[in-house]
């Protein structure tokens, strides 16, 4: 009776471990069926999107062979070091010498002084054109609190806008923004810009695109290779 019941006690192990290494089979599976998705996502993410750059502020010359993206907000204080100190770069040696253009595209994420800065800034390219839209662009980032508090609150009034449009045009010109900002007229173009951002995977700013693809490197000389390669159709 005491062998037989060993036995049977051995049996018991047998199936118990049996099972749990199916189950473990079966979750390693899932698991990597998982892991395959994302990599297939982020390999999507990776890929050469189309983009109409038509009606989008930009600096560089029309015909430059590769087309860079920033995407960011005026209210991201990343992004006003980024335009800083790492804009003027990218200008220096990639816009200035005729081998990329750079855009500029909205993902307006952090609050209401996001998307109002964006749409008026918007409204300035509009009314004013790619030239004024540059020294409002960059007047607003200089403008932009350095306390991080003001990260949440709402410091981008339209009053503060109109101010600092005030600072770089006539009152005439300020007052035609004003009609076409109040009037919603660059919303659309916003939204553009926002439906981009949701539809290439940009989850942060600023993010960069190199004719269409997103840029995954870390220094300006990841950003010059990308662009030669871009340049030569890779």
């Amino acid at each position: 009776m005491a062998n037989k019941k060993k036995q049977e006690n051995k049996s018991s192990r047998f199936v118990f471990w049996m099972i749990g290494l199916i189950a473990v089979g079966v979750l390693a599976l899932i698991f990597l069926g998982n892991l395959s998705g994302k990599e297939e996502k982020a390999t999507k993410k990776t890929s050469i999107a189309k983009i109409d750059y038509s009606n989008e502020p930009f600096l560089g010359d029309a015909s430059a062979p590769v087309s860079i993206i920033e995407f960011g907000d005026y209210k991201c204080p990343i992004c006003k070091d980024f335009n800083k100190n790492t804009i003027p770069l990218i200008e220096k040696e990639l816009v200035d010498t005729g081998k990329a253009k750079l855009y500029f595209m909205n993902d307006s994420f952090i609050n209401v002084d996001s998307t109002r800065s964006a749409q008026f800034a918007e409204s300035v390219y509009q009314e004013l054109g790619n030239e004024t839209f540059w020294k409002f662009h960059d007047l607003l980032y200089e403008k932009q609190p350095e306390d991080t508090k003001y990260e949440k609150m709402d410091y981008f009034t339209k009053s503060f806008l109109i101010d600092t449009l005030r600072e770089v045009v006539s009152e005439p010109e300020v007052d035609k923004v004003l009609k076409n900002f109040n009037d919603e007229k660059s919303k659309a173009a916003w939204q553009k810009d926002m439906d981009y951002v949701k539809k290439l995977g940009v989850t942060g700013t600023p993010t960069l695109f190199v004719n269409g693809k997103m840029f995954s490197g870390k220094t300006l000389e990841d950003l010059q290779e990308k662009v030669n390669e871009a340049a030569k159709g890779k």
